[in-house]
């Protein structure tokens, strides 16, 4: 005490009490005492805060206090400060309630001297100095024993927790050791995934008082299982009565899956080996035979034991053996492998070819023991390649063959788009007939795109008279040869039917006739769509008829206007070829000097972009409206551009045929 100095806080609401003990300790003259005084609980409570005190003195009834409620509070606090407590009545159980609250004494303010008050703080000093070096030991051997990674516990002989460590909580899937033994009341039919396993661990624990290494299958809180090892041994008191048995845990289950994955693969491998259709066999360093499956055995027509020790000396010719242990030796010396493909011809067998792998073997410190080697019957492949060698052969012949006639094919199909083009409309009437092209009536603009060699759209113009001029287009379903053919014949037709020109449903109504005669023969209907007109080039009057063709467009240059030249009856007849007895309907439209008639086939607005938008009618009268006013043959070029700038391959899908048939009108007309 005198080589220390104190700090005292008294938490007293009597002043006159306070300044009793601040006298008292100025009595005590080799002590070095400081005083601070509260008035209150709470003030007490705000200067431990803020400040460090060795001794709290505390009076037991504060106005703002609650008795014995009021020691929590402090040791909340300042839990390593001591606690006196002074009160007024002397009584016995108030002292002790004190005490098991946790103060370091009970004094009566009566009975106070300077003597007994100092005697009581070194006690109370000392006491609470050996209880917390006790509770920092306990602390610190707790913290080890909770941190440990084995699970450490105490269990009873039936099968309850007396102690468990935080590792093994953790390790059965529980939040606290005390969880654990709160949950688990019953080990043996609790934790262990075998029954009767808790009884083989009591009758060893009987019949040695220790146990090591015990394996498990254990129930986790999750009702996972895992593997676990136990050691333990038996407590006894000094008369030898067992008190409860004490041991570790370790979680093995990482150790125990990779043991039951290397069983599992050792088991699979000797499966595979033993069941595989090829030969597996192994040589020691001197080329004896030290493994074969039952395949090689099989194949030997004979036993493991007739071959164990054997050499190929044994089995083969002495050529192919000392062919053979040459490769052995050298894969032994080099430690590479070898893959060959070798003829096999055991002793009073058929020869055959075999694929063979070879491999070195090792023993643990990867020491080259000896070889494994792996073949199979690879003679009915050989043969196939041989067949297959002589059919390419064979193909490739066949190939020159048939590139030779698609040379000729190709050659046909050049001279048959070259007859087709020259089919087309190679100049166009003029109207009258003795002008120039520049000063007719009617001028006429063309664009024509087979998307093959050869085509199946067609058109012609040609004059009826000095004042009357014919167009007709059509597109035969598909394109190529077939389409080409099928535009030859109504070429012909048309030209037969001339006499019926001047009569646009009448002609077409005939084509149709004619041409379902044809085709009706082949078993096969090709869809034909086509548009007929005359036009006037004194009057501007055009009579047409349409079997099912996309409608032309009516460009009105003067008006600003760009409509669909729809039949009379605004119903759709049907394409040509489908119904040999239909009858088509003339229907008529009055054209303005500058008009133009815009025909094309379904293959120009039938485009698909990247995002499958498919480029519309609508589409295109929208963007004949914008170039209205363009030259026509500057028109049809500009148009064509910007859908094949839409398309996704920048090309067209089928056949396009675009025709322009532009009224001049005269100055009669024009005024």
């Amino acid at each position: 005490m005198q080589s220390k100095s104190l700090r005292v806080l008294i938490i007293e609401n009597d002043a006159a009490f306070s300044r009793v003990i601040k006298e008292v300790f100025d009595q005590i003259g080799d002590a070095d005492i400081s005083t601070v005084t509260a008035s209150s609980l709470a003030e007490g409570l705000e200067k431990l805060a803020v400040e460090s005190f060795d001794v709290i003195i505390l009076e037991f009834f504060l106005t703002d206090g609650a008795g014995l409620a009021n020691i929590p509070l402090l040791k909340a606090e300042a839990p390593r400060v001591p606690i006196i407590v002074v009160g007024s009545a002397d009584d016995e159980a108030i002292a002790v309630e004190a005490m098991h609250a946790g103060v370091q004494d009970y004094l009566v303010k009566e009975q106070l001297t300077a003597r007994w008050l100092l005697r009581s703080i070194r006690y109370a000093v000392e006491r609470h100095e050996a209880d917390i070096a006790l509770l920092d030991a306990e602390e610190k051997y707790r913290d080890i024993f909770d941190h440990l990674i084995e699970g450490i516990f105490q269990t009873t002989p039936d099968g309850h927790y007396v102690m468990a460590n935080a590792a093994l909580a953790r390790i059965y899937g529980y939040h606290s050791p005390e969880e654990l033994m709160q949950s688990v009341t019953d080990i043996g039919r609790k934790l262990y995934v075998q029954p009767g396993r808790r009884d083989e661990f009591v009758w060893i624990m009987q019949e040695h008082d220790t146990l090591t290494d015990f394996e498990s299958q254990i129930f986790r809180k999750d009702g996972s299982i895992i593997w676990i090892s136990e050691n333990c041994r038996a407590v006894r008191n000094t008369q030898g009565r067992l008190l409860y048995y004490e041991g570790t845990v370790e979680d093995i289950t990482q150790r125990r899956q990779v043991e039951l994955d290397l069983e599992a693969s050792e088991s699979l491998y000797h499966s595979l080996v033993e069941t595989m259709p090829q030969n597996v066999f192994r040589k020691d360093l001197q080329g004896r035979l030290t493994f074969a499956n039952q395949q090689f055995c099989k194949h030997y027509n004979c036993t493991l034991a007739d071959i164990l020790g054997k050499s190929d000396f044994d089995f083969f010719p002495k050529e192919l053996a000392e062919k053979y242990q040459k490769d052995d030796l050298r894969v032994m010396a080099t430690g590479q492998s070898i893959e060959i493909v070798e003829d096999h011809h055991p002793l009073g067998q058929e020869p055959i070819i075999v694929q063979v792998v070879k491999t070195p073997l090792y023993d643990a410190n990867g020491n080259i023991i000896g070889l494994q080697g792996i073949f199979w019957d690879i003679t009915p492949q050989k043969v196939a390649e041989e067949q297959i060698r002589k059919a390419n052969a064979e193909l490739a012949r066949s190939r020159e063959q048939l590139h030779s006639k698609n040379i000729q094919m190709e050659d046909d199909l050049k001279m048959a788009s070259e007859i087709q083009l020259t089919m087309l409309p190679q100049q166009f009437p003029t109207l009258p007939r003795q002008v120039k092209p520049e000063e007719s009536t009617f001028q006429f603009t063309q664009r024509y795109h087979p998307t093959g060699t050869v085509g199946g759209d067609f058109f012609s113009v040609y004059a009826l008279s000095d004042t009357e001029v014919a167009v007709f287009i059509c597109d035969v379903a598909g394109h190529g040869v077939r389409s080409a053919l099928v535009t030859a014949m109504i070429r012909a037709l048309v030209e037969e039917l001339r006499p019926y020109a001047n009569d646009p449903g009448e002609f077409l109504t005939r084509l149709n006739s004619d041409l379902s005669a044809i085709l009706k023969h082949t078993g096969t209907p090709m869809l034909t769509t086509a548009f007929y007109l005359v036009a006037n080039s004194d009057t501007g009057a055009v009579r047409y008829a349409n079997a099912g063709h996309p409608t032309p467009l009516l460009v009105g240059r003067g008006a600003g206007t760009v409509e669909s030249i729809r039949d009379a009856s605004r119903r759709k007849q049907p394409a040509l070829g489908l119904f040999e007895q239909a009858r088509y309907q003339t229907s008529s439209v009055e054209l303005r000097p500058r008009d133009v008639i815009m025909l094309f086939t379904d293959g120009l607005y039938e485009v698909h972009a990247a995002n499958d938008d498919l480029y519309t009618q609508e589409m295109l009268i929208a963007s004949v409206q914008k170039q209205l006013k363009l030259p026509v043959s500057q028109l049809f070029d500009r148009l064509l551009q910007q859908i094949l700038n839409f398309a996704v391959d920048h090309q067209f899908a089928d056949d396009v045929c675009l025709v322009g048939m532009e009224f001049k009108g005269n100055e009669v007309l024009a005024g």
